[in-house]
This record gives C-alpha cells, structure tokens and sequence, in this order.
C-alpha cells in the first residue's frame, strides 16, 4: 500500500501535529491563567503613602498596612 519512505513522512507529519497541538492548547491555557494575575487595579493610600494591587475591577479597597480605604489611581 504505501512504500517505506512515503510511511515515514506520514509518520513525521503526525507526530509534529500532535507536537503542534499540544503547543498551541498549554500556550492558550497558560496565557489565559497568567492574564487574570496580570490585571490589577493599583491604588495609593493617602494616610501611608503606600502603593498597594488589587483584582482589576475593584473602585474601593482597604490599605494591607493601615486599613485606610482608598479610591483607585486614574491615569
């Protein structure tokens, strides 16, 4: 049915597929993973002076040092 040489570019063929797709299914998962850690809203606490992150989306949080609550920093 197939020659030897003919069975072996197949072979490769497959092999680099598979190699294809498992690259391209863990640099998907990873990016998706580390985006989500990435986005943060940073804010300045104006009774410590201390810069501080938290998750993106938040308008109001709590100072880690003193508890003061902050507005986010608008650029």
């Amino acid at each position: 049915m197939f020659d030897f040489s003919t069975a072996v570019i197949v072979y490769c063929v497959l092999v680099a597929v598979v190699f294809l797709g498992l690259w391209f299914y863990y640099d998907r998962r990873d990016h998706a993973r580390f985006e989500g850690a990435r986005r943060k809203t940073t804010f300045h606490c104006i009774r410590c002076d201390q810069l501080y992150p938290a998750p993106a989306g938040t308008e109001l949080a709590r100072c880690p040092q003193c508890g003061h609550e902050n507005s986010r920093l608008r650029f």
